[in-house]
């Protein structure tokens, strides 16, 4: 966590309307196609490890095989991801009602488990680039049209949506801040 650093989002993407709808995207994010799962700081793997006695009751025996053969954890110092179960599925990812949903968040929901999961999960559709400082970034992905259209219907812009994520991973002030900025442009039409 960076407490009281400044939220550093371009104000249109911060602005775009956004609020998940697993209903009709069935956790798309949690199982797209590609060789690396989630993006992981280095402390965010001893938080895996620590939480996996706790999570591994929620996964199947396919995803249990896979950690088993090629570990949690992919990647090297500074470059670090989840596993991946045949190059799509996080490897902690458990099904409920045909949804992809994070056993880290089911643990954290249910008391077991002080950390909710992996900040790349938690600030999503936000990425997170960094060239001397940390920028987000809204990331477009098709299967998140739905998040869009009931964002658009609720008029939840994405900054609201992801308030929990923005004041776990920057700070309570710094989250104010943006939020007392972009009500300004607000009120002034922009």
């Amino acid at each position: 966590m960076s407490a009281n650093n400044k939220i550093s989002v371009e104000r249109n993407d911060a602005k775009i309307n956004f609020a998940c709808d697993l209903a009709q995207c069935k956790g798309a994010c949690c199982t797209m196609k590609g060789a690396r799962g989630a993006p992981l700081s280095d402390n965010e793997v001893d938080e895996i490890y620590k939480a996996f006695p706790v999570v591994k009751r929620y996964l199947s025996k396919e995803h249990l095989s896979v950690i088993k053969k090629y570990g949690m954890i992919q990647g090297d110092t500074g470059n670090f991801a989840t596993q991946c179960v045949n190059e799509q599925a996080c490897v902690f990812v458990y099904y409920e009602n045909g949804i992809a949903k994070c056993s880290f968040e089911k643990a954290f929901f249910n008391g077991e488990t002080e950390w909710r999961k992996p900040l790349s999960c938690h600030l999503f559709p936000f990425r997170q680039s960094y060239n001397g400082t940390r920028q987000l970034f809204f990331e477009y992905i098709r299967e998140c049209a739905p998040a869009l259209e009931r964002g658009t219907r609720e008029k939840i812009p994405v900054y609201k949506f992801l308030k929990d994520a923005l004041v776990r991973t920057y700070s309570e002030k710094s989250y104010e801040e943006l939020s007392a900025e972009l009500e300004h442009d607000k009120g002034k039409g922009e």
